[in-house]
């Protein structure tokens, strides 16, 4: 009887502790104790075994920035500290650990040692948020693993060109909400953004254009600036080793065969029609020259894409050469998306290549046209992701689908047996509005943190073994309006706080409840962080 009354009385406190520990994504087991481990500039950290010292470092670098004092690494054993270690875990998966926090200390034990550095964020996130060099951890058992093998973000740098140390940032965020892939968005209409040594003029000329429209499409004129910019190879190299540090994976997005304006301007020779002035929409503004091919000063889809020539396979074995030697992922994505047939339909060219090939019209030229890729890049030992319009004519053999336009790409390409991402626009756009009473300029849409939430990433259509094939779902960030790093930080967040949850924890322990508490407290991470955040989430209005 006394010992049923004294669990009664420690419940409320037990619930009290509980409801303080707030870790975004919910771990898939956590239980809270009694007692408090104290870390102060004296603690050390422990590493045990190979491969530990990634997890360290970025736990030292993250005191050493917000606390202004890190702790001394050794390797071995101690007597009290944090322990960072691998050992397996039964049924475990990559990226699974546990962590333990009692009298003695931290441990953190990844079954895969990038699960060790996720435990790393689960206890970031039990720090106070307040300049000390003394505080508490509270006693605690975790267990965890994520759900999808996949977990991404992408970020446009074509349309606005963003800095590398913003870049670092952004692989930052995405490294401490457990998501483990960075797309990167490289080339556009508007400006090409990586250095290709065999081909300058992309850069010099393609990743530069003499104006934008200012305001939402067609806008309200032209601001007459040139803007533009492009990441080196020797960035290139350093960002992705910064993401591999993270265990995050960097894909680089080079579009074909449509979104290729820039690259057409600096190689007219890459169109169906080289002598043809670059057009642009006559409701828009343009600022400076226009005869010629121009790198595009408005947004949209436009209809001067690549032709399907054996001077262009060339040119784009030749780039795909030099990424392949700068990307170690196993994936390189090819877009494949919004690629319009006019020039094609008008091409004596194509016309003729459609027949040579027996194919049935221009949808199977461009399904040649991204076989033909992808077996290139097959023999070069990698895979391609296209966007859904890649199903169109026929599927590339070893193609993996991004399914952005709805859910029903990614179906029909899970239901074929290709591996498949899903990032519908409904869910997954973090261009869209997040506000009813928005201020700022974005491309419409309207997408609150709560319907992030909602997503369940395997279609309710796909039997057990066809949702097999999806690996995951990833959240897009297109640039139209976004000019600047507070405004892409003002989109993300917090959306990416509610991805993360979607992507990492298992169905069972998503709780929309919960989630609302935690990320109440998640706001004043965001403060500490100094970043830029939507306040949308507290309006009426927007729920």
């Amino acid at each position: 009887m006394k010992k049923t009354l004294l669990a009664l009385l420690m419940l409320p406190l037990m619930q009290l502790q509980a409801q303080s520990v707030n870790i975004i994504p919910q771990p898939a087991k956590m239980e809270v104790g009694q007692g408090h481990f104290t870390i102060d500039a004296n603690t050390k950290i422990i590493v045990s075994g190979a491969g530990m010292e990634k997890s360290a470092r970025f736990l030292n670098d993250y005191l050493q920035k917000f606390y202004g004092f890190n702790l001394k690494v050794i390797k071995g054993k101690a007597a009290s500290g944090i322990v960072l270690k691998q050992a397996a875990m039964t049924n475990g998966v990559d990226g699974a650990y546990t962590m333990n926090i009692d009298k003695s200390g931290v441990t953190i034990a990844g079954h895969t040692e990038n699960g060790t550095f996720y435990g790393i964020q689960s206890l970031i996130q039990l720090l106070p948020l307040e300049k000390s060099k003394t505080f508490t951890v509270p006693f605690l058992s975790i267990e965890d693993r994520p759900r999808f093998a996949y977990r991404g973000m992408h970020l446009d740098v074509g349309r606005h060109f963003f800095p590398v140390d913003f870049i670092k940032k952004y692989i930052d965020f995405i490294a401490m909400y457990k998501l483990n892939t960075f797309h990167w968005h490289l080339t556009e209409d508007q400006g090409w953004r990586i250095e290709i040594r065999q081909y300058p003029r992309l850069t010099s000329v393609g990743g530069f254009r003499n104006g934008t429209i200012i305001g939402r499409y067609p806008g309200k004129g032209n601001d007459g600036i040139r803007r533009g910019g492009f990441y080196t190879q020797q960035q290139v190299k350093e960002i992705v080793k910064y993401a591999s540090d993270r265990y995050i994976t960097v894909i680089p997005e080079i579009e074909l065969p449509g979104h290729s304006s820039a690259a057409i301007a600096a190689y007219p020779q890459l169109s169906c029609f080289p002598d043809e002035s670059t057009k642009h929409p006559a409701k828009t503004a343009w600022h400076g020259d226009s005869t010629g091919k121009q790198v595009q000063q408005v947004w949209g889809v436009f209809p001067d894409v690549f032709a399907p020539t054996e001077y262009t396979f060339k040119f784009l074995e030749n780039v795909l050469d030099e990424v392949i030697a700068l990307f170690p992922s196993k994936y390189i994505h090819i877009g494949g998306d919004e690629c319009p047939k006019e020039s094609w339909k008008r091409s004596a060219f194509c016309q003729q290549l459609i027949k040579e090939k027996g194919l049935k019209d221009e949808h199977g030229l461009q399904s040649y046209f991204i076989q033909r890729i992808e077996k290139y890049l097959n023999s070069k030992g990698r895979q391609i992701i296209g966007w859904d319009e890649i199903l169109e004519g026929g599927l590339a053999p070893n193609a993996t689908v991004m399914s952005w336009r709805g859910e029903q790409g990614g179906i029909e390409a899970a239901r074929q047996k290709h591996n498949v991402i899903m990032t519908p626009g409904g869910w997954m756009y973090f261009d869209h509005s997040q506000d009813k009473k928005e201020d700022s300029v974005t491309i419409g849409g309207y997408t609150t943190v709560q319907k992030v939430y909602s997503y369940e990433p395997i279609p309710k259509e796909l039997s057990a073994e066809d949702a097999k094939y999806v690996l995951g779902a990833q959240a897009n960030i297109w640039t139209e309006y976004m000019n600047n790093v507070s405004k892409v930080e003002y989109m993300i967040f917090p959306r990416m706080s509610a991805l993360s949850e979607v992507l990492w924890s298992q169905q069972s322990q998503r709780n929309w409840n919960r989630f609302d508490q935690k990320l109440r407290a998640e706001f004043k991470r965001y403060d500490w962080w100094k970043v830029n955040y939507s306040k949308a989430y507290f309006d009426p209005a927007n729920n």
